[in-house]
Parts: structure tokens; sequence; C-alpha cells
């Protein structure tokens, strides 16, 4: 077997498996294109079932991070603050990538890096792969090779009109030499909605994190589709609605508008420069086909907030047990496969998530967004759900729903979501 690609996706399915059939494990080989540890263009935030699946997997977080237990959220109208236990971790992904493949590495799970796949073709009841160093066979083959997987464009069939490709774009900015927020110094991130109502269909975020030892502030802005295809479009979008000098009321020295105004600027000697990389938004478009399962961004990401990572996880661990159902039963031609995670707590999450990011960026945007500010019942569910903790994800709508309406402390104490 064959996994093409060394992210998160690729490692967890080969973690999954050598967890589940460690002589299958030791049969498949990992392809990946680039030397690690590699640039990957990322907030890097590890949300807590992310950590749980670590610490199921044995590895723990073996990387610099910084963990952020407080968040401050800013919608039309509204800010809000709100304090917990373990929001997330920020690592760098480059770093964390590399510890993961280490990891499957140490599984007994062959990898070749810098080892980059040229083309993918059916052979019979086989696929082969060809690279820049030779040609393999294989019955399955594993597409973990991101938002523009080569596997897909190979192996399945042509993409629709509904495929929604949201576009990220950050830069890393000094805590020192100038930049004054505050938020690393606090343990908390800053996400900012204020530009839905003017017709971004996502956020402007600010992460706190270390680069060699030193302390930055990741900023960016996230749009899930509706900004154009083009990186140049959403980077004008950012300044145009967020980058702007401050309005009357904002915080100058905190706000995240001066943080994304930061971006323009030669903060501490070193110009900060502009990344992006194109986010593949979870719909209906497919993700299998006989001898072939894609997973994390190959997939589909979660289209609310863009994020991956946890999502990787369990796409590796699906994959995993579809693996093992094939073998066990010469069966290749993965006819339920997906069926099977689109019923999935996993898949079940992912359709609500979608869901959201229509409500929270559609048309009655400012409306959901102004009730998500108020409702502190909703605020603590929904965190909780999104975060994987205590079971919240796999729970139903409606006892998610009661709970939400339960009366809740006074306010001003903090919300603890673990």
């Amino acid at each position: 077997m064959i996994v093409v690609g060394g992210g998160p996706a690729g490692s967890a399915t080969a973690l999954y498996l050598a967890r589940r059939d460690p002589d299958l494990a030791r049969r498949t080989l990992v392809l990946e294109k680039a030397r690690h540890p590699r640039r990957k263009v990322c907030a890097g935030g590890l949300i807590p079932h992310t950590l749980d699946c670590l610490d199921e997997l044995g590895i723990g977080l073996p990387v610099p991070h910084v963990m952020v237990d407080r968040a401050r959220v800013r919608v039309p109208g509204h800010t809000l603050e709100v304090e917990g236990r373990g929001f997330c971790a920020v690592v760098r992904r480059a770093e964390f990538d590399a510890a993961l493949l280490a990891a499957v590495r140490e599984k007994g799970v062959e990898v070749r890096e810098e080892e980059k796949v040229l083309d993918i073709a059916r052979d019979g009841a086989h696929l082969t792969v060809t690279t820049e160093h030779g040609c393999y066979a294989a019955p399955i083959v594993i597409g973990a090779d991101g938002s523009g997987s080569l596997v897909r464009r190979r192996l399945l069939p042509p993409e629709s009109r509904s495929t929604v490709i949201g576009r990220a774009v950050m830069a890393d900015v000094p805590i020192a030499g100038g930049c004054r927020w505050d938020g690393h110094e606090r343990g908390r991130y800053d996400f900012d909605f204020r530009a839905v109502s003017e017709g971004l269909r996502g956020y402007a975020w600010a992460f706190p994190c270390l680069i060699d030892g030193t302390p930055h502030v990741n900023v960016g802005v996230y749009a899930c589709g509706g900004a154009g295809p083009q990186d140049a479009r959403v980077r004008r979008g950012a300044w145009r609605w967020l980058g702007r000098e401050p309005r009357r009321g904002w915080r100058s020295g905190t706000d995240l508008a001066v943080l994304l105004h930061a971006l323009q600027m030669d903060l501490g000697g070193s110009p900060v420069r502009y990344r992006a990389a194109p986010i593949r938004c979870f719909s209906r478009t497919p993700f299998t086909a006989a001898n072939v399962l894609l997973v994390g961004d190959a997939a589909g990401a979660e289209p609310l907030m863009g994020e991956g990572i946890s999502f990787a996880f369990e796409y590796g661990r699906w994959a995993a047990d579809e693996i093992d159902r094939a073998f066990a039963g010469g069966d290749f031609a993965m006819h339920e496969a997906e069926v099977r995670f689109r019923r999935s707590w996993v898949g079940k999450k992912l359709r609500r998530l979608d869901q959201a990011a229509t409500m929270f960026y559609g048309s009655g945007a400012r409306l959901w967004l102004a009730v998500a500010a108020r409702w502190r019942g909703a605020q603590r569910i929904g965190l909780s759900w999104y975060n994987g903790v205590d079971g919240w994800d796999r729970r139903s709508g409606w006892e998610a729903l009661k709970a939400a309406c339960e009366r809740l402390p006074k306010a001003g104490k903090p919300l603890a979501l673990r």
C-alpha cells in the first residue's frame, strides 16, 4: 500500500494502521515530496481533540508549543472575552509534521522523502505510482497530498462547480519591534468576524506562537470561498476590511486592524511577508474510488474555520479501518467506504460545520453572530462541541440545545471547557 503525502493526514493513516495491523503497516510506503522539517502555511492550532488523538497514539506533543486558555472574539457590535482551560496548543507545523513522520518511521513504516509523485495510473487490479526515482505498484493508494491533490486529479472523476476552495493569507509578526499585541503574554488567541457584514465569508485571527524560541503572533485572514480564487484578492480584502486605520472606539494597541496593518510594515528590521494557501472545504464532492481513499485536506477540511488537523487524524483512523477491511476481504473497490465516513460522527460534524458556515457567513450572518455573542450557554456547548471536549461532538443536536439552555453561573465566572 502507498500513502502519497507525509503531512498529518498521511502520518495519521500510517500510525492508526500500525496500531490496528502492524504487519500491514510494515508493508506500507509513505512518499513525501519534501524533506522534513518543511515549511507549511498554517496557524498551527491543535484543538483538544487533536491532543487526545496524539495521546491515544502514544505520541503526546513532543514539540515546542504555546497553550491558549483565553479567547477574544469580535463580531459586529460585540466583543466577547472567554476564559477556559486548554482551548488549543499552538505549534509550528514544520516541527509538528516532522515529529509525526518520525513517529511513523518508529512504527516500522517505510518513509521516502524528497520523492515527488509525478503520475498515478490504473494497471489492472493495481495502481502504478510513478515518482522521480521509480515506479511502484499497489492495490490501494491513499491520497494525503493536500488541497491540490494529484491523486484526486488522476483517479477521481472531474469535480463539480459545487466544490468550495477557501483561502488563507497569513504572516508571522515578531512581538518585539513595535507590535503591542498582548495575547502572547496572556495565553490568548483572537478571532475577528466584523468583516462578515462587509462581505468577507470568513474571519481574521491572531495566534501566539514561538519561532526558534522567540515570541511571535501569527495573523491572517480566512475566506471560505466567495473571496475569489486568487491570493491577491483575499489580501486586498484583508487590507480593505480590517487593515485600515482603527475606527472610533477601537483599541489601537490590541486591535486586529492594527495587527493586520503591521503586515505591511517592517517590524524589527525584518520585512513581514504574506504567505497564502488554498483550503479545500468538505462538501458533497466524492473522496473515494476503486483502490483509492483521500484523507485530510485532499478530502476536505471543515468550512467554518478552515481547521483541518483534528480531522486529519479522524480521516486517518477511518482510512486505516477501510484498508484493514479491504485486505481482510480481498475487495479493494471501496464501494461503501465513503458512505460509512459520511454517516459517522465525524462526517456528521463536518456536515454541521458546513451548515454553520452558511449561517454565519450568509445573508443572515449579522443576526446569527449577534445571537452567538449573547448566548453564553451556546458559547459553552459550542466550544466544547467544536473542540471535541467531553464527547459533545458525538451527541445529538437536541441534547446540545437542552444543555445550551440550562442556567449558567453568573456572568464573569470563566467557562470551564475541560
